[in-house]
This record gives structure tokens, sequence and C-alpha cells, in this order.
């Protein structure tokens, strides 16, 4: 009777390997392993209650109660592990897996899209067509290298327009 049902086991997913590949059947059955696992072991850990004898420090445990706790702890840890077993070859002979392609992109038009920029000196919205950034900020005048009234405004880390060769931050820019 075992053998039967092992060979039935083996069979079916064997098939299923053939089926869907045998790159889904191992990430479906490491999910499977890891949910399991993860359920299983939250269920045990929050059924268990510490004895007493576990909760008091070790210098006042006798010894009899360590090699007790351990066996004990032993065999939970088995029952874990043959429940997980138990589990999982379950899930994975009732599981349905469904592959579907993904979606072809290409076909889809993109949505359009819109930028805004709000200048927080004149409240206008710099991405709005019509508004002039250069003339705002002061980019279609001339500049002139002796009078900082003209330079409009600076990047920090961009050269001094006086023409010192230095960053505006450590040249005019840190009079500001």
């Amino acid at each position: 009777m075992r053998e039967r049902i092992q060979k039935a086991v083996e069979t079916r997913a064997a098939e299923r390997a053939a089926n869907f590949g045998p790159e889904v059947m191992r990430y479906a059955e490491k999910a499977i392993l890891l949910q399991t696992l993860d359920h299983d072991w939250r269920e045990a850990h929050c059924q268990s209650r510490p004895s007493p004898a576990v909760c008091r420090p070790a210098r006042y445990r006798p010894t009899r109660s360590v090699d007790r706790i351990q066996s004990e702890a032993f065999e939970l840890f088995e029952a874990l592990l043959s429940k997980l077993r138990f589990d999982v070859v379950t899930q994975l002979m009732h599981i349905q897996i469904s592959v579907q392609p993904p979606p072809d992109l290409s076909q889809q038009p993109l949505p359009q899209m819109r930028a805004s920029h709000i200048d927080p000196l004149t409240g206008e919205d710099e991405m709005q067509a019509g508004f002039d950034l250069n003339a705002a900020y002061g980019a279609d005048l001339p500049v002139d290298p002796n009078n900082p009234q003209t330079w409009g405004k600076v990047q920090r880390n961009a050269q001094c327009p006086c023409g010192s060769g230095r960053k505006f931050k450590h040249c005019h820019g840190a009079l500001v």
C-alpha cells in the first residue's frame, strides 16, 4: 500500500514538473516549504509555555531536569519536523499552478506625463507652457563680470561669473 501511494505521488510530481518546468516547481516547493515552516513554528512557539524549572537560573536547576528539558525539546523538534513534512507534501499535492505569460507592455500606450515646479518666490509654475525660465532668472540679460546685479541666479558649484576661476560659493557666493 505504501509503495503504491509513493509511486502515485512521484508520478504526479513528475507530471507537474513536465507541465510547468522544473524552475516553476522548485519555486513553488520553496515557497510552500517556507510558508509552512513559518506557520508551524509560530503555532508551536505560541502554544509552548515555559515551565518554572526553565525560567529559573541555571545554577538552581538540577542536572536531571536539564536532561529532561533537553529531551522534551528534542521530541518537540522531531514532532515539528514530522508535521512539516506531512504539511508540505499535502500542500504540494493539492496546489493548483497556473502560469500566465507577462502582459505585453509594448502594445499599450503610455499615459501622458505632466511635470510642474512651483517657484517659491513667484508662485508660478515653471513647467507651465508660456513660462520663460530664462527670463524668470534673468538669463537673457547680458552678464557683466563687474556687476553682480546682472548675474541672475548662479548655482553654488558653478564657476563664478566674475572670472576668478573659483566656484561661486567660495567667491561672491560666500558673501550671500
